[in-house]
């Protein structure tokens, strides 16, 4: 009986603390995201279509503007309205290229 009690409580307080640990943080990917080298961060970007198709909306001005002002634009909107799988894949891409520098 105890192991039982012991094993619920175990479950109880890891399903309380696993969604927590694995949520996204838009704020921090915004600032990971804007602290990259151009041609990093273009790959990254590239890498989620929505958000590739928000910057490509507007044609060659989109990236020449993304260009200019990725490291000041405000990426916390774009990256609230991207999927929760999508979010996890850019807040990847960009762990892996923060560690290829």
């Amino acid at each position: 009986m105890m192991i039982a009690m012991r094993k619920l409580l175990f479950l109880l307080l890891t399903s309380l603390w696993l969604p927590a640990a694995f949520a996204v943080d838009s704020q921090q990917m915004e600032r990971d995201l804007q602290r990259l080298p151009w041609p990093q961060f273009r790959q990254v970007i590239e890498s989620i279509p929505k958000m590739k198709a928000d910057v490509e909306a507007y044609g060659p001005i989109g990236w020449s503007y993304v260009q200019q002002s990725y490291k000041t634009h405000g990426w916390k909107k774009n990256i609230d309205k991207l999927s929760e799988d999508h979010q996890k894949q850019l807040a990847e891409l960009i762990r892996t290229a923060k560690a290829a520098r």
